[in-house]
């Protein structure tokens, strides 16, 4: 894992899942570009995956926060690694705590893979998180979410942003997630850019408008 500090003494925390074959160093420049000065210093966290074989890629071995069994994402999903990744998450936030960062000072982000795990572990999290943000990514167990949500983040704030021409997550697959959230009485605040399966300028700065808001 990466860690980083703004400052010292910082006062919250942004903990960042990467995308299927990255790892950790992936957003360290896209954090880089976030400036959350006005509320303090900060710890970024970059976790890494750890490595396994992917099913869609052959059972090529890399690093994936759950294996991936079907191009559409969602009919067959990797229930089990998905609750490892949840398992170790949960302890990264539980140290994070220790630390002296209460969970209301924390975002919990990621892109693709990673987006997906901070929707999940997110929404279950027993204590009131100051939000999630999922870039270029979807909602897992999606049949699951409303039996096992916390009711500590049932307002918690989640920013959602895609790419209108995303071929790796369709951008079908994305609306679906932000309506069922809808749904289940969240309010995503949705962006779409005119962008790939990747990270814009604009995405970053409106990202970095919704951290100023939810950790202010």
């Amino acid at each position: 894992m990466i860690e980083a500090q703004s400052g010292d003494n910082p006062v919250a925390t942004l903990i960042i899942l990467h995308g299927l074959g990255a790892d950790g160093r992936d957003f360290v420049p896209i954090a880089e570009q976030l400036d959350l000065s006005s509320i303090g210093p900060v710890r970024f966290l970059f976790p890494c995956a750890p490595h396994r074989p992917v099913t869609i890629n052959g059972g090529y071995v890399m690093r994936a926060w759950y294996d991936l069994l079907g191009a559409d994402l969602v009919s067959r999903q990797d229930e089990a690694g998905m609750r490892q990744t949840q398992a170790s998450i949960e302890a990264l936030l539980a140290h994070e705590k220790s630390r002296g960062i209460a969970a209301g000072r924390i975002v919990l982000a990621g892109f693709s893979q990673g987006c997906a795990m901070a929707l999940m572990i997110g929404l279950r999290h027993r204590e009131r998180l100051a939000g999630i943000a999922g870039l270029s990514g979807y909602l897992p167990l999606a049949d699951k979410t409303a039996a096992e949500r916390s009711l500590a983040n049932r307002d918690v704030p989640i920013f959602l942003a895609h790419g209108r021409d995303d071929d790796v997550v369709v951008p079908a697959r994305a609306t679906a997630s932000r309506d069922a959230l809808a749904a289940l009485g969240y309010a995503p605040e949705w962006h779409d850019y005119p962008m790939a399966h990747s990270v814009c300028p604009q995405e970053v700065a409106d990202l970095q408008a919704w951290l100023l808001r939810v950790l202010a």
